[in-house]
């Protein structure tokens, strides 16, 4: 019997060419910052298809995956970059799920992934400029960049007529990049942009941009911010001075926060996140639902894609370090092999396991192109009766 015994678990270790081991996984969001109040369904994301994984138990010979959180701040690049080096020094990670927001991932990814050769794979840096940073081969994203959704905010406007607008935007590599995404492609397509100002966060008076906005003038203002922070801020001095009252909103607006702290005054506010109406997405928000948290939340099916792909990877490599599985992520994000959906991580990993190829389709529709990075889908929205209402997709 013990023969017998024996001999199941090396031919159990030789079909995933890997013995089980205990593998950590970097979660490093803005858990305290200017996007503090989505950070948390961004973190349910990403540990649900950690669970997944678990549950399944077949991860490279029966391994088992921990999450390890570090703030990143959002803002605070020094702050980031030291969270980021205990998740590898002390911690011990394998992998890096994050950062969120664009600055503090490209700090974390220049001072520290690189150099540690670590994997990273962010939900939400948006920034055009991490299209092309020395990564090594070691960074993805499962967002699009800011250069496509500055061209689908400015399709939207032109085609509600909006033809002249003001812009603002957080003085940040976030908001810098997509606002002269937006604006290079707004006026190639015809439109006006009367001012593009830039605004600090953490500031209690907003009365003097507002004002400065307000005399350039515009059929809408476009607040390229962060939802808990200046763009907020800005939005209800705005209201407050009577300066406007429709406002465009990328994605780093978004949130139930600003609902919450404005109401109603929102109403004819529009704006577009991340997002897709795919089989896919349909199935992560069910799940999302089942465990707890709002899976239509900014970043939260990306998050849980951005989990998905390093694991898969990891299983089709056979390995966890991430100088071995990095070569992988591509491949099991994108064409060919079998489509792989939400839930269905257990027969990727069988798949992968056996030899076979897979395409993660997942909760967003990956494709990664280019320098690692996807090709993405937006919802457009817009705020009806004091709440989001999903009008399309784009």
């Amino acid at each position: 019997m013990k023969k017998l015994l024996l001999a199941s678990a090396i031919a159990a270790v030789a079909s995933t060419g890997a013995f089980a081991e205990d593998i950590k996984i970097g979660v490093i969001l803005g858990f305290t910052g200017p996007l503090e109040t989505i950070t948390p369904g961004m973190r349910d994301g990403a540990e649900l298809a950690i669970k997944e994984v678990n549950d399944a138990g077949t991860l490279l010979g029966g391994s088992t995956v921990e999450s390890v959180r570090a703030d990143s701040t959002c803002i605070d690049s020094g702050a980031a970059t030291a969270a980021a080096e205990r998740l590898i020094t002390s911690d011990k990670v394998a992998a890096i799920m994050g950062a969120d927001c664009s600055g503090v991932t490209g700090a974390i990814l220049a001072n520290v992934a690189v150099p540690n050769g670590i994997v990273m794979i962010s939900p939400s840096a948006t920034s055009p400029g991490l299209s092309d940073a020395e990564d090594n081969g070691l960074f993805f994203r499962t967002s699009p960049s800011d250069a496509r959704q500055g061209v689908v905010l400015a399709n939207m406007l032109m085609e509600r007529d909006m033809k002249s607008v003001a812009l603002t935007y957080t003085n940040n590599d976030y908001g810098k990049g997509l606002a002269d995404s937006f604006q290079s492609a707004f006026e190639e397509a015809g439109g006006t942009v009367t001012i593009s100002a830039a605004h600090e966060d953490g500031k209690a008076d907003y009365s003097a941009e507002v004002g400065a906005l307000a005399s350039a003038g515009g059929d809408v203002l476009v607040v390229a911010g962060y939802v808990d922070q200046g763009g907020k801020g800005v939005i209800q001095a705005a209201l407050d001075a009577g300066a406007f009252d429709t406002f465009v909103l990328p994605d780093g607006m978004y949130g139930d926060s600003l609902i919450e702290a404005i109401g109603s005054d929102l109403n004819g506010t529009f704006g577009l996140v991340p997002g897709s109406d795919s089989a896919g997405g349909e199935t992560f928000r069910e799940m999302a639902k089942e465990a707890g948290f709002d899976g239509t939340s900014s970043y939260t099916g990306e998050s849980y894609d951005a989990a998905a792909l390093m694991l898969l990877a990891m299983a089709a490599a056979g390995s966890s370090d991430s100088n071995v599985f990095k070569d992988k992520v591509m491949d099991v994000a994108n064409a060919p092999g079998e489509k792989i959906n939400p839930g269905e991580l257990a027969k990727a990993i069988e798949i992968l396991q056996s030899g076979g190829e897979v395409d993660y389709v997942g909760a967003t529709a990956v494709e990664l192109i280019g320098p690692g990075e996807s090709a993405g889908t937006f919802r457009e929205y817009e705020v009806k009766d004091g709440d989001f209402a999903t009008i399309g997709f784009r």
